[in-house]
């Protein structure tokens, strides 16, 4: 089975690639000469999934799903959510993320967060999503170098090692660490699930 993921941006594609199974040969907007932005203009995350993954199918007539990720924090009610990657501003900076998302939070002892993706299956026109939750808690400073956006400084509670009496965020996890608890990959686990659901009714 052949499917788009509607995205360029290496990392999510690296993720992607080391949780499918052989069977699924996964595609990149640019192995089908998409290079234009794709859309995202909605106010939620599911929104902003399903806008991408319809403009792909609409434009491009092919099976493809796409995902969208929010940091939602408790003490900025739900901040940054759906404006994560532009949180500092439309150049989407991680570090200027980073930083002013720790400089808000800087006189706060509430530090819950929790990391949320939704993936939006478009397959001949029919739409199905699937939600990823990971809680966790925002650390004081950046630790690691591994992952990419908020990762280092997001620790999930569900990763039960510690380091220095610190819980370790998801960038001082290798990939294979991370995609056994990360939000992106419980998603792609239903995602997953569906699929093999699918290509067992279709035998």
């Amino acid at each position: 089975m052949e499917l788009v993921f509607a995205t360029n941006n290496k990392h999510k594609i690296e993720e992607l690639q080391y949780l499918l199974p052989p069977s699924i040969k996964l595609l990149s907007l640019k192995d089908i000469g998409c290079n234009e932005e794709l859309p995202e203009t909605q106010p939620t995350i599911e929104g902003n999934a399903a806008q991408k993954a319809f403009y792909v199918y609409n434009n491009y007539n092919v099976n493809c799903f796409a995902d969208d990720t929010g940091l939602e924090v408790e003490a900025l009610n739900g901040a940054p959510g759906v404006f994560s990657a532009r949180y500092a501003g439309e150049h989407k900076n991680a570090t200027d993320n980073i930083n002013k998302l720790l400089n808000e939070l800087n006189k706060s002892n509430n530090r819950n967060a929790h990391f949320k993706t939704v993936i939006s299956l478009v397959i001949n026109g029919k739409e199905n999503q699937f939600e990823g939750l990971v809680k966790g808690t925002i650390l004081t400073e950046r630790y690691g170098n591994q992952g990419f956006g908020y990762d280092s400084v997001f620790a999930p509670l569900i990763y039960q090692h510690q380091q220095n009496e610190r819980l370790v965020s998801f960038a001082e996890m290798d990939l294979s660490e991370k995609n056994k608890i990360s939000h992106r990959a419980i998603a792609v686990k239903k995602l997953l699930d569906y699929l093999d659901g699918l290509k067992m009714s279709l035998l």
